[in-house]
C-alpha cells in the first residue's frame, strides 16, 4: 500500500516544495494540495509547511485558518486523520484549534535561525514511534514567533497528558517549559516549530533525525491498514 500525503500550499508558504520531497524521500506518495481547495484528493495525512502564510499580516496562521482546504482538514483531524504542522503549520494548529496554545514573538524579538538539539519526550504519536524517549536529536529552526505560550491549566493539561513531543535543550525563543512541539490527545496531531524536512539527510542538513517523523506516520498507517 502506497500512503499519500499531501502538502497545503498558502499565499506565502515556503517549504512546501521541501515537505513535498522528504515525503517522497521517506517511501509515501507526495500529494500538492492548494489553499483554495475545498477537496482533500483521498490524501491519507496532511502537512502544513513552514514559511509566513499571507505574509504574517495579522497573527501567524490567523489567516491561513480561514483557508477552504481547513475546513475539510479540521474535520477530517478531528476524526483522526494524521495531521502535521511545521513551523508556521504549528501556528496554524493553533489558531484553528486543533492544537491549544499560541506561538508568539522570540525573547528578544529576533529571528533565530540555527540547528537545534531536541529532547524527545513523547514517542507514542502517529509521528514520533520512529524515536525513543529521552533520545536526543539535532533539527533545524528558523522562526521570528516560535514562543511558545498558554495558560497554566492548559500546560497543566499538556503535561497531565503527555501531550509535550519535543523540548528544547537550550530554549532560544522563550517558549514555556521549553516546549519545540506538541499533540493532540489522540496523538494524530502534532505542532513543532523545528523543520524535520530539512534534516532528512546528513548530505544536506544536520543530521537524518527530521526522517523519522515521515517513516513513524508511513509505518503506522501502513500496519493500520494491513
Amino acid at each position: 500500500m502506497t500512503i499519500r500525503i499531501g502538502v497545503v500550499t498558502f499565499p506565502g508558504s515556503l517549504d512546501d516544495q521541501d515537505a513535498l520531497r522528504a515525503v517522497s524521500y521517506a517511501g509515501a506518495q507526495a500529494i500538492s494540495l492548494w489553499h483554495k481547495d475545498t477537496d482533500l484528493n483521498k490524501v491519507d495525512v496532511v502537512i502544513l509547511p513552514g514559511g509566513f502564510s499571507y505574509g504574517d499580516y495579522l497573527r501567524c496562521g490567523a489567516i491561513a485558518k480561514l483557508a477552504p482546504v481547513m475546513t475539510e482538514i479540521i474535520t477530517k483531524a478531528n476524526q483522526g486523520l494524521p495531521v502535521l504542522g511545521i513551523c508556521n503549520g504549528f501556528q496554524v494548529l493553533c489558531e484553528s484549534g486543533l492544537l491549544p496554545g499560541v506561538l508568539t514573538r522570540n525573547k528578544g524579538l529576533h529571528f533565530t535561525c540555527r540547528d537545534e538539539k531536541l529532547e524527545v519526550v513523547n514517542n507514542s504519536t502517529l509521528w514520533t514511534k520512529d524515536f525513543e524517549t529521552n533520545e536526543k536529536i539535532v533539527i533545524p529552526i528558523k522562526n521570528g514567533e516560535g514562543c511558545y505560550q498558554a495558560d497554566k491549566k492548559t500546560l497543566d493539561q499538556l503535561v497531565g497528558n503527555n501531550q509535550i513531543v519535543f523540548k528544547y535543550l537550550d530554549n532560544p525563543n522563550g517558549s514555556l517549559l521549553d516546549i519545540a512541539g506538541i499533540t493532540n490527545e489522540k496523538g494524530n496531531v502534532v505542532g513543532l516549530m523545528p523543520h524535520p524536512e530539512h534534516a532528512i539527510d546528513e548530505l544536506t542538513g544536520p543530521t537524518n533525525h527530521g526522517l523519522r517523523l515521515f517513516t513513524s506516520v508511513i509505518k503506522n498507517l501502513v500496519g493500520i491498514s494491513k
